[in-house]
């Protein structure tokens, strides 16, 4: 099954349901100034207000296009009204399209589903490297110094989003949240299953303890 990610920075992200099709799920969620706050695996969409509280959508375009995790996002700034200046300079700043809002579910969906997804085509690098850690997505396997890691989907999972987000304090509720585990809900107490088992496997490769408890707040992968 593919996952089409669609990323809004309007509240909006937070509120719409996920929407199947075929054997193809859209997953939407809140954008946020500093990124995706969620496990991003497989194509990236992103809508873009013009305006937002704490940055510019312009950008908020820029950072997208710094980010490896949203790099070949396909980005859609979301204009206040119909200006052409506007239009001109959304895309200089690296938007693919441009949109007139406000929008909805309806509207976002229609705009992704009308994009061309290959299947050779992926949100992240399928390869993800971080000091000795090497991820390859594709082959949904871990290395670590060349040796391969001995992951359960979950807990490669697990590991593939702290990748994404090394030396951030994440909490338990935002590990659910990004490895969209939210429905049905489970315990918060399944995510220190995932965390031992990452743990232990890490540690038989001669990682040490890069996973770190950060005493009521959650967890950190320390890349250094």
């Amino acid at each position: 099954m593919q996952a089409i990610n669609i990323f809004l920075t309007d509240r909006l992200g937070e509120e719409i349901t996920d929407f199947m099709h075929g054997e193809t799920r859209y997953a939407f969620a809140r954008l946020y100034p500093d990124g995706p706050h969620r496990l991003v695996e497989g194509p990236v969409c992103a809508f873009v207000d013009w305006v937002m509280e704490d940055l510019s959508g312009l950008e908020m375009c820029r950072r997208l296009r710094a980010d490896k995790r949203t790099a070949e996002a396909h980005i859609t700034i979301v204009l206040d009204e119909d200006d052409a200046e506007d239009k001109r300079r959304a895309l200089k700043a690296g938007a693919d399209d441009y949109i007139l809002g406000p929008i909805d579910r309806t509207a976002v969906l229609d705009r992704v589903m009308a994009l061309q997804w290959g299947g050779a085509q992926t949100s992240v690098s399928e390869i993800l490297e971080l000091g000795e850690l090497t991820i390859d997505a594709a082959a949904l396997q871990a290395r670590w110094a060349g040796r391969a890691l001995d992951l359960r989907p979950n807990e490669f999972r697990l590991l593939r989003f702290f990748a994404q987000n090394p030396d951030r304090v994440l909490t338990r509720a935002d590990l659910i949240a990004a490895l969209g585990k939210q429905e049905p809900p489970i315990d918060e107490r399944t995510v220190d299953v995932w965390i031992g088992r990452l743990r232990r496997a890490l540690r038989a490769m001669g990682a040490g303890d890069r996973v770190r408890t950060v005493r009521s707040l959650g967890y950190v992968y320390d890349s250094h």
